[in-house]
């Protein structure tokens, strides 16, 4: 691999705004490859790869090169110095890495590497919780997984078109992809390419999403002519795929306390034909009292820590600490009691999270059933997918019913 400034020098920009400004990793690697056009694909692979691979490894590198946040610009080249050494990529000869210890890089290495949490680069806070939770042995498997990069799956959306379709118009565009063994709609691609430039993506054929994310809406058990609400929809990845699952026919609609979020949603929907989609802004607590026992189907995906989802999102793992998860978990328990006022008799509710710890979700499950309003719903199933063995996101579902 051979080093180039302009693309390192992008590299310890985006560093310095998420490691010591707290910026959001993917929002400042979506900026910082709009910065040259004459980047081409292999130069924007290089400063997206590297950037999340250092965010990925944070603690690791950081113990190795003997440093501390807030990074220093010299700190810097002394972390990727680091990466590239235990990469067995060669150093440039430029003056920032003058007198790079490899032997000591790779000493250091060999010693910290039988410490789990230095090794897998996590907390020692969420390390300690992670194994009171899982057991060494099978948090070990999950950190492991979780510090993988996360393949590109797509969606194919229904409405505009079937999967083997979108395969062969891939294959034209030079993108092979192979269908996700049980997710009818997800491809995944065989090499990392930037779809959103594909005519196919502009005219809504897929969306980019998660194998195990697209597990979801087919766990509500949805059906065409139905009144679906999407209670957490966000910018709407699952809401156009219930959409989808509805053929276009009934209602769905899409709430969320963020109005700019379902603006985007909007944008989204449009693209994708989903025409069965209505948005509305929980701006009091008067729209969920309107909706009161009138749904088919509820689905919340409740906001949650996003452990499971760190290949994609690996600064979260950062953020996360014990007043953290303790803010998420009584904010999960408030929603879904909610939420859940909104489900007719027979009628279905699924709770979902990105996370995989028990916290916040079969510990969510048995709370609200004993809960005033869960005594009304009988757990139907629930079910975990975990990196370590379902290989994609981490994600976890439960299926309750509201009796008659």
């Amino acid at each position: 691999m051979r080093f180039h400034r302009n693309l390192v020098y992008a590299v310890a920009d985006a560093i310095d705004l998420i490691f010591n400004q707290d910026h959001y990793a993917d929002k400042v690697i979506e900026r910082t490859l709009k910065r040259d056009k004459r980047w081409g694909s292999k130069d924007r692979a290089f400063i997206a790869s590297t950037t999340y691979e250092l965010v990925r490894y944070k603690r690791l590198y950081l113990e190795i090169a003997e440093e501390k946040t807030p990074l220093s610009r010299d700190g810097f080249f002394r972390v990727l110095a680091v990466w590239a050494t235990l990469r067995g990529l060669e150093l440039p000869d430029w003056p920032e890495f003058d007198q790079v210890p490899s032997r000591k890089i790779k000493g250091r290495f060999d010693a910290l590497r039988q410490e789990r949490a230095i090794k897998e680069s996590i907390t020692d806070w969420l390390d300690a919780l992670g194994e009171q939770a899982f057991g060494a042995k099978k948090w070990e498997a999950e950190l492991k997984a979780l510090n993988t990069e996360a393949e590109v799956i797509l969606r194919a959306n229904t409405l505009r078109i079937r999967r083997d379709e979108l395969a062969d118009y891939l294959k034209q565009e030079g993108i092979d992809s192979t269908p996700v063994e049980g997710v009818e709609e997800a491809l995944i691609l065989s090499e990392r390419a930037n779809v959103f430039q594909l005519k196919g993506f502009k005219d809504g054929w897929f969306e980019v999403q998660d194998a195990s994310s697209q597990k979801v809406a087919p766990f509500l058990d949805v059906h065409p002519g139905q009144r679906v609400i999407d209670a957490c929809a966000g910018a709407g990845g699952k809401a156009l795929h219930l959409s989808a699952l509805m053929e276009n026919k009934g209602q769905l609609i899409a709430l969320d306390v963020f109005e700019h979020k379902l603006k985007t949603l909007k944008l989204r929907a449009r693209r994708a034909g989903a025409h069965n989609i209505e948005t509305r802004t929980i701006d009091s607590s008067k729209v969920i009292k309107k909706l009161q026992r009138s749904a088919d189907r509820v689905l919340v995906d409740a906001p949650c820590t996003g452990l499971g989802v760190l290949r994609r999102n690996p600064d979260a793992k950062w953020k996360i600490d014990a007043a953290f998860l303790e803010r998420v978990v009584e904010t999960q328990k408030e929603i879904l009691a909610t939420y859940a006022q909104m489900v007719k008799p027979q009628g279905k509710l699924v709770y979902a999270t990105c996370s995989i710890l028990p916290q916040e979700n079969e510990d969510q499950v048995k709370h609200f059933l004993a809960s005033e309003e869960g005594q009304k719903f009988k757990l139907i199933q629930q079910q975990h997918l975990y990196p370590s063995t379902d290989h994609y996101d981490g994600f976890f579902m439960a299926l309750f019913e509201r009796e008659a």
